[in-house]
């Protein structure tokens, strides 16, 4: 499948696969976005204790860098699983430019360390991240009771619905503890009615740039 590393309106690239017309991140701001999804409506619900998180869709990495560098400034503890099917291949994670555009170029070697350590293993970024890796599909999660957050960050319905179904959602449900959080781009009513057929309690919260709403659930 062709593969493009296209620059976004925050400056910031992400990839963009032409023949599923989908990106990794928006058009409108790839770092804007995982700022407002991930970190303002999910992370910072949870400072001031140490927080286990689950990204679905490790991808480019971003959710997770932004991530640490967050942890840094607040001195959080968090461990941090990611599930990636596909890894991004070297030759494409060399052009990310995001240690450049969130004015962290001192941490472009732990960026780089994150997308080239080892799998299936428990990874210390620093004294207070901890980053472990599986590579699988999303459809196998059977994780019981053990996130506080998750970063749902898979394709967009419109290029594999499949990954928002009900039967994904309960997966999500069953992985959370009671009172996490699920957040995500996404707001279609399919998808919120999914979620709540798994068991979510749903909010609609105003959207990143470019986007009216996206949704945060959570498992009561």
């Amino acid at each position: 499948m062709k593969r493009q590393i296209i620059t976004t309106s925050d400056g910031s690239v992400t990839i963009y696969l032409p023949e599923m017309k989908e990106t990794y991140h928006s058009k409108f701001g790839a770092i804007q976005e995982a700022y407002h999804v991930f970190i303002l409506n999910g992370l910072t619900l949870t400072q001031g204790q140490p927080v286990s998180i689950l990204e679905i869709g490790f991808g480019t990495g971003l959710n997770a860098f932004i991530t640490y560098l967050e942890s840094k400034k607040s001195e959080q503890v968090i461990h941090y699983t990611a599930i990636e099917a596909f890894p991004v291949p070297e030759e494409e994670v060399v052009q990310l430019n995001y240690a450049t555009q969130l004015g962290a170029e001192t941490e472009q070697a732990i960026f780089e360390q994150m997308h080239s350590c080892d799998w299936e293993e428990n990874i210390l970024i620093d004294n207070k991240f901890t980053l472990y890796k599986r590579k699988q599909h999303f459809e196998t999660v059977d994780d019981v009771n053990i996130y506080n957050l998750i970063y749902f960050d898979a394709f967009g319905y419109h290029a594999q619905p499949e990954l928002w179904s009900a039967d994904i959602f309960k997966k999500m449900f069953t992985a959370l503890k009671t009172d996490g959080i699920l957040v995500t781009y996404a707001c279609r009513t399919v998808i919120k009615k999914a979620m709540q057929e798994a068991g979510f309690v749903t909010e609609k919260l105003p959207g990143p740039p470019g986007k009216r709403e996206m949704l945060r659930a959570v498992k009561p």
